[in-house]
């Protein structure tokens, strides 16, 4: 051998390792996706309508039971919480996703077996060279190590950090859903008491149309109001008597949907308020925005779905660089199993292997591709997340203020209709109008007494909902 060919054998393995080492380097390089950042997001700084009150509170200062005072609506809410279907389904979740972790947090871990295994094998006598059969007996006892990878690259650190965000993502979603639950049976209950006052209006404007009726047919009788007047007061009362059957249809529903959200039947409750007396709380605090959004369970779940993607992300990157696995046991052997225990049966394992794809048809670059993407969709979730919360939030603010006026200029409507009709009836009785002016009277007051009861559900149920998208109704005592 010349000393060029020399040389070239013995630089020939030193040129494949450099190569190789300058191949895992560079995979190396292209799996890392560095830290987790959250995403920079055009959050304003403040509120377009101000709403800080006199000692405001911020809503997660605020348990539900001390925002929702009716007896009755916490009963309604408490059966809700332990009996929801919905959210008994995101506890179960919950749950699986903890499983899930635990099941990824163990391939950090090497795993060990205790194994006993007697082996008896019988050969022909063809194969012993002796003409007869020969019978072998083996008895093992080991404990064994299988195939625990030694995690230079992170990637089953990074597999193990995206189920704990899967997880996390889970336990957010379940507080949300718990949240909208408590506002949503409030909205409910008190859709219930609205439809109970206008059926009690309704009812009590049948029976004023009703005395109308009778006093035209008089009339007529007398001679003192025309046939038209009748008619008129006939439609009147059969247009009163279709809005009951249309409210008391309306009732029914609500209060099947409320059945539905509580998951079975209420059964006996304690007392509750009428409408009228129920507290709309104006000392909720709406606080920095970006605060309390970054607080919000759906926001917080979102961005845990974001970490989750990141993770399987590097995972995946990972999957392009060698896998170190190790296998080691030690154990015991012997011909019979009374000798399993003599000095000399002793035996080990150590068996380390190196792998390493070179082609699989394109399926690692694949998986890779799919986390990219997964991950740029929840990138796109959690922004819009972000934007779905502080347009909510904003919506809310801006109808409690509109809610409030609505709700002082009905009641003042209500009061001077109801003092037109007084003076329309009077003036009937006494020949100075037709009974036409009476019905618009009775047609006018009627719906503004509806309109009223509708900007009151509203400022409540507003309410409620301004609670649950500033993050309360989860405190600890719940």
């Amino acid at each position: 051998m010349t000393p060029c060919e020399t040389r070239l054998a013995y630089c020939r393995p030193w040129g494949a390792l450099v190569v190789g080492t300058a191949t895992i380097l560079a995979l190396l390089g292209c799996s890392q996706t560095g830290d987790y950042q959250r995403p920079a997001t055009s959050i304003p700084d403040a509120w377009q309508t101000r709403q800080n009150e006199p000692g405001a509170t911020l809503a997660t200062a605020i348990p539900w039971r001390s925002f929702f005072l009716d007896l009755r609506l916490q009963a309604l809410i408490e059966k809700a919480l332990t009996h929801n279907h919905d959210l008994k389904i995101a506890l179960a979740r919950v749950a699986q996703t903890r499983a899930q972790y635990n099941i990824a947090s163990a391939d950090r871990l090497p795993t060990a077996n205790l194994s006993g295994t007697r082996t008896k094998n019988k050969i022909p006598g063809a194969f012993t060279g002796i003409d007869r059969p020969v019978t072998t007996e083996r008895d093992e006892l080991s404990v064994t190590v299988v195939s625990f990878e030694l995690d230079f690259w992170g990637r089953v650190a990074q597999l193990s950090e995206a189920a704990q965000a899967s997880f996390l993502a889970s336990e957010s979603a379940s507080r949300a859903l718990r949240i909208s639950l408590i506002s949503e049976v409030a909205n409910l209950y008190y859709t219930v008491l609205e439809l109970d006052e206008r059926i009690a209006i309704a009812q009590e404007s049948l029976a004023s149309r009703k005395r109308n009726r009778d006093l035209v047919k008089r009339g007529q009788e007398l001679g003192a109001a025309a046939r038209s007047d009748v008619l008129l007061a006939e439609g009147a009362l059969h247009t009163v008597q279709g809005e009951l059957a249309i409210l008391d249809n309306q009732r029914a529903a609500a209060d099947h949907a409320l059945t539905l959200l509580v998951g079975k039947p209420p059964g006996e409750l304690p007392p509750g308020r009428t409408l009228a007396e129920q507290e709309v709380r104006h000392d909720l605090a709406p606080g920095i925005p970006s605060e309390v959004l970054y607080a919000r369970p759906d926001v917080i779940a979102a961005e845990n779905r974001l970490q989750e993607a990141h993770a399987n992300v590097a995972a995946a990157r990972a999957a392009f660089l060698p896998r170190i696995l190790l296998t080691a046991g030690l154990g015991l052997a012997s011909p019979t199993l009374a000798r399993l225990f003599a000095p000399g049966t002793g035996n080990w394992l150590f068996q380390p292997t190196l792998s390493m794809p070179l082609f699989d048809g394109g399926r690692t670059a694949g998986a890779s591709d799919v986390a990219e993407a997964r991950r740029n969709s929840a990138v796109a979730e959690y922004e819009k997340t972000i934007q779905q919360a502080f347009r909510e939030v904003a919506d809310l603010l801006a109808a409690r203020a509109s809610l409030s006026e609505q709700r002082q200029a009905g009641e003042a409507t209500v009061n001077a209709y109801r003092e037109r009709l007084i003076v329309a009836e009077a003036r009937f009785k006494s020949g100075s109008i037709s009974y036409l002016e009476v019905l618009d009277a009775q047609r006018d007051l009627f719906a503004q007494q509806q309109i009223a009861v509708q900007v009151r559900r509203a400022q409540l149920s507003t309410a409620a909902q301004l609670y649950k998208a500033l993050g309360g109704g989860d405190s600890p005592d719940t």
